[in-house]
């Protein structure tokens, strides 16, 4: 089968790789309908050091299950599933809790323990647990939508859950790429007043604007900083969404958060250290978040996502080809695409 390898920062390839077999009881091995790329991704295409062995990459995708070890049990050959992000057995103490991305026996696809999904297949360790079968068919409209589910619905939903956003209340989101587009749904989903994008490219403003962003700051820094106070009444919001991962983009979430507010962090950590903890102590600014559990989220999300309240597909401005890929990863480097959907 075909997949994608990544061997270094900027090395991207589509190579023929042995097919993804059961290796576990508790296995599947899942054809690949959809998958995606997705901005985390971008991290190691910035600054992965050179590996003989490349790394298989991708981690969300939407299949039909071709193959079933004998301990699987809750899904079936033909059922077309989406795959979280992360595997997890269901089971566990922190599965249990809704927090299955700190499964004491899962992990996360695209490492180079655990294959990717950018493929024409791919095994699914703890399928039990993991895989989420769709009530809709392979070919269904909602596809695109159905996808977000795997990371950045539920990645956005999670920072809207950390950030504590509630009805009546002013939430800001910091990035504008999928996830911030995706925070933005979910700010509004759970009934923000008010919700302040922070971000600069006009179509994904305009973009953010549709799924319910009312006012949008464009500046950076302490002019971001000073814009959100100036809309939020000199306070700041209540609940910032911080998107990106950056020190930058995290410093701002917690300078606009008001006294007792909160930061959802979602986006991937590239600095060991915390900024603006000193300002986050003093203004007792609760700071909260990781990688999302998306899994836990799935119930809940899709019945808006097959009744048409949230559209969270639109984020995917590109459809490619397997063979497409190592482009693809360009044009979301260069910023020419918000997210690319895989068509293996």
């Amino acid at each position: 089968m075909r997949a994608t390898v990544m061997y270094r920062a900027g090395d991207v390839r589509i190579e023929n790789v042995p097919d993804a077999t059961i290796v576990s009881p508790t296995d599947a091995v899942v054809r690949v309908s959809r998958a995606c790329i997705c901005g985390s991704d971008l991290w190691p295409y910035r600054s992965m050091e050179p590996t003989g062995s490349g790394r298989r990459m991708g981690h969300e995708a939407i299949g039909v299950v071709e193959s079933i070890g004998r301990e699987v049990h809750s899904v079936r050959v033909g059922d077309l599933v989406v795959m979280p992000f992360a595997y997890s057995d269901g089971t566990c103490t922190f599965c249990s809790q809704g927090l299955h991305t700190s499964c004491t026996h899962g992990g996360f696809f695209g490492t180079v323990e655990i294959a990717g999904a950018q493929a024409e297949a791919v095994r699914v360790p703890l399928a039990d647990g993991t895989l989420f079968v769709l009530p809709v068919g392979e070919d269904h409209v909602l596809l695109p939508s159905l996808l977000t589910l795997s990371d950045v619905m539920g990645t956005g939903h999670h920072a809207a859950v950390c950030a504590k956003v509630q009805r009546g209340q002013i939430a800001a989101v910091v990035g504008d790429g999928a996830v911030g587009l995706c925070g933005v749904i979910a700010a509004r989903r759970l009934g923000a007043d008010r919700i302040i994008m922070l971000g600069r490219n006009p179509d994904r403003i305009k973009l953010a604007r549709e799924f319910g962003a009312t006012d949008v700051v464009t500046e950076r820094g302490d002019k971001a900083v000073d814009q959100v106070h100036e809309l939020s009444g000199g306070y700041g919001a209540h609940s910032v969404l911080e998107c990106v991962g950056h020190g930058e983009s995290m410093q701002t979430a917690i300078k606009i958060a008001r006294p007792g507010g909160a930061v959802g962090r979602v986006g991937v950590p590239q600095e060991q250290a915390m900024p603006a903890s000193i300002s986050a102590f003093y203004n007792n600014i609760t700071v909260s978040g990781g990688p999302a559990p998306v899994r836990a989220y799935i119930e809940e999300l899709l019945p808006d996502v097959l009744e048409g309240r949230i559209n969270p597909g639109r984020v995917f401005d590109r459809v490619i080809g397997l063979s497409d890929v190592p482009e693809g990863y360009q044009a979301m480097n260069d910023r020419k695409a918000i997210k690319v959907m895989v068509k293996p």
